[in-house]
């Protein structure tokens, strides 16, 4: 009876550590990516994410977005206002805790 106490406190601190080796791994893994240069397929997606934001600060919202974009946009706060009373929509609520 001890030695079957003994076994299964055994696989769970295995598992216990195991998820910890794992964890730790995964973290350097990540790390080590930073670090190291990007390929060519991530460098050019983020010169991609980096050059829109820069376009999307300049234009002060969506980049490339035609007359129907905001025409659609507009329908769409204007149901969504009736359908949750008044207020600006485009930002995050502001909550206040007592």
């Amino acid at each position: 009876m001890i030695l079957r106490q003994m076994m299964r406190l055994s696989s769970l601190f295995h598992s216990a550590v195991s998820i910890h080796v794992r964890r730790n791994m995964e973290l350097s893994a990540i790390v080590f990516n930073k670090t190291k240069e990007l390929d060519p397929v991530q460098k050019l997606f983020l010169d991609k994410i980096r050059e829109y934001n820069m376009k999307s600060k300049q234009a002060g919202g969506p980049v490339d977005a035609g007359p129907d974009f905001q025409k659609d946009m507009n329908e769409s706060l204007a149901r969504l206002q009736r359908a949750y009373g008044e207020g600006d929509l485009t930002k995050f609520p502001e909550f206040k805790f007592e």
